[in-house]
C-alpha cells in the first residue's frame, strides 16, 4: 500500500463517503485559488471534514506517512496559498460552517472556519453585534481564510485587521493532536502569544478549526466623502494629513484606470477624467464636522472637487465602486494582481513610481487600495492570451515589490506571501529572521506536511 493509499483509508474510515473526493473530474475545482501567474500542481484526493475530530484523524494519518497536506477554505486568496502540489491531499474546510456561540454579554463569537465573512457579520447583527474585518472579497471569502491571511479590508484602517479582532483559536497540529489557543478575555499575557503566531502563517503551522473573534457594537450608518484629484501623487499627499488628523472608519483610494475600469464594467456615473479618487467615510459621533475637515484637506491637496453624502444608498454605492474594481479589471483581460503596502509619507512617490513601471514595461497598471493604511493593490492587466505582454507583466510585478522595499514598505500587506512571493520575502527580512521562521515551521511541522513550499522559501 502507497502512502497515499494509506492516508485515503484513513479518511474512508473518518469520513463520509461523500466527504471523499478522488474523482479527476471534480479534483481540479480545488486545485487552485483566485491569484494568477501561481502554479499548481496535481493532488490525489480532497476531503471536507465537518468538524475538529475528523481533522485531526486526516492529519495523524498524513503525518504517519508523511503525505503533504494543502489547507483549503473558500479558495478566494490571491497569492497561491492554497494551490495544490503534486501528491497532496487537499483539506477543505467548506462544510464546516456552523457558528457555534455567539457570547454577548463578553463580546465576541466562536465559529467554524468555513463560514463566509458576510454570513458572520449577518449572523451576529441578529444579536445587534458586529464583526469588524471586511476584506472586499467578503461575499466569498471564509474566515479560516481571513485567519491564515490575516485578511484585512476597507474598515481596518480604525477597527484592525483580523489579528486584531481573534481572541483565540482551535488549532489541529501537523500530527493531529488539538490545541486552544488564546483566551476569552480582553486581556491576557500567560505565556507566548501563539494565537498571534497562527494568524497569518497560511496554513503551514496547523488547521484552524475554531475561531474566537471580538465583536462590538453596530456602527451608525457613515459620512461619506468624496475628494476628485486630477493627480495620483497629489491624492497620496494628502493621505497623511487626513490620517494624523482625523480617524476615518475607511479611507480608500482608486486611480483612473481602477475608475475607468469599473464604469465601463457597470457603469454608474463615475469621472472617468479623474485622475484618482479618495473615499473616506465616518461612522462615529461628530462625522458632520470630520467629514468638513476632510473635504478642506483634500481642497487644500489639490483636489478638483469635493463632495459629502450622508445619504446610506449613495454611500453604498461609492463603497461598491471600490469593492468592483477587482472584477472589473478581471473582465478587461488577463491579469496579475500585486499587493504592497509603504509608509503613509510615502504612499505619493510609491503611486508615482508604479506608474513609471508601467511605462517602462509597456503594461497597464490600475492601482486602488486601503489608502490609510498605505496598502495598495496595483493590478496589472494584459490582453488575453498575449504571451509577451504577460511576461513584461510579470517583470512589472516584481519591480513593484522592489519599489514598495525601497519606500520602507513590506511585499505584502495582506494577501501573504503564498506562492507568488516566496523569492521577495528573502529581501524583506534578513538571515536571522529567516532561520527564527524556519526553526518554528520545524517545531510545529517537523516533517513538513502542512502547506509545503508556502509562505517560506526554504520550506
Amino acid at each position: 500500500m502507497t502512502p497515499e493509499d494509506a492516508v485515503l483509508a484513513a479518511c474512508e474510515a473518518a469520513l463520509s463517503d461523500r466527504d471523499v473526493v478522488t474523482d479527476p473530474d471534480r479534483l481540479p475545482t480545488y486545485q487552485r485559488d483566485r491569484s494568477t501567474g501561481s502554479p499548481a500542481g496535481e493532488p490525489f484526493a480532497v476531503v471536507f471534514p465537518r468538524s475538529t475530530e475528523q481533522v485531526s484523524a486526516v492529519l495523524a494519518a498524513a503525518h504517519e506517512h508523511r503525505v503533504p497536506v494543502v489547507p483549503r477554505g473558500a479558495g478566494s486568496g490571491l497569492s497561491g496559498g492554497s494551490n495544490a502540489i503534486d501528491g497532496s491531499l487537499i483539506v477543505c474546510v467548506e462544510k464546516m460552517r456552523d457558528v457555534l456561540l455567539v457570547d454577548d454579554g463578553n463580546g465576541f463569537v466562536e465559529t467554524q472556519p468555513g463560514i463566509y465573512n458576510t454570513e458572520l457579520r449577518e449572523h451576529v447583527a441578529q444579536s445587534g453585534l458586529w464583526y469588524a474585518p471586511d476584506p472586499a472579497s467578503k461575499d466569498f471569502c471564509s474566515i479560516g481564510g481571513n485567519v491564515n491571511t490575516n485578511a484585512g479590508g476597507l474598515c481596518c484602517v480604525k477597527y484592525g485587521v483580523t489579528r486584531d479582532a481573534v481572541l483565540g483559536l482551535e488549532v489541529v497540529l501537523a500530527d493531529g493532536r488539538i490545541t486552544r489557543l488564546g483566551r476569552k478575555t480582553i486581556k491576557g499575557v500567560a505565556g507566548y502569544d501563539l494565537t498571534g503566531l497562527m494568524v497569518g502563517s497560511e496554513g503551514t503551522l496547523g488547521i484552524v478549526t475554531m475561531a474566537r473573534l471580538r465583536l462590538g457594537p453596530i456602527p451608525a450608518p457613515p459620512t461619506t466623502v468624496v475628494g476628485v484629484f486630477s493627480d495620483v501623487g497629489e491624492a497620496g499627499q494628502a493621505v497623511s494629513t487626513i490620517m494624523n488628523r482625523l480617524r476615518p472608519s475607511m479611507l480608500e483610494l482608486m486611480d483612473n484606470a481602477s475608475i475607468s475600469a469599473v464604469e465601463a464594467w457597470q457603469p454608474m456615473g463615475l469621472d472617468t477624467s479623474a485622475g484618482a479618487l479618495l473615499i473616506g467615510q465616518f461612522d462615529s459621533p461628530g462625522s458632520a464636522s470630520d467629514a468638513k475637515v476632510l473635504s478642506e484637506i483634500c481642497e487644500q491637496s489639490g483636489a478638483q472637487e469635493t463632495y459629502v453624502s450622508e445619504d446610506p444608498q449613495e454611500a453604498e454605492m461609492l463603497v461598491g465602486a471600490r469593492r468592483m474594481v477587482i472584477p472589473a479589471l478581471e473582465s478587461a483581460g488577463d491579469w496579475l494582481l500585486d499587493d504592497v503596502a509603504v509608509p503613509r509619507t510615502q504612499l505619493a512617490r510609491t503611486m508615482v513610481q508604479i506608474q513609471e513601471v508601467a511605462e517602462r514595461h509597456d503594461v497597464q497598471i490600475a492601482t486602488f487600495g486601503h489608502a490609510g493604511d498605505g496598502n495598495l493593490h496595483p493590478t496589472i492587466v494584459t490582453p488575453r492570451g498575449d504571451d509577451e505582454a504577460a511576461g513584461r507583466a510579470l517583470t512589472a510585478f516584481d519591480e513593484i515589490l522592489d519599489v514598495a522595499l525601497a519606500n520602507g514598505g513590506t511585499v505584502t500587506g495582506e494577501h501573504g506571501i503564498g506562492l507568488l512571493k516566496r523569492e521577495a520575502l528573502a529581501k524583506e527580512i534578513d538571515e536571522i529572521q529567516m532561520d527564527l521562521h524556519s526553526r518554528i515551521k520545524e517545531a510545529l511541522d517537523p516533517r513538513n506536511i502542512l502547506n509545503p513550499g508556502k509562505a517560506l522559501a526554504r520550506w
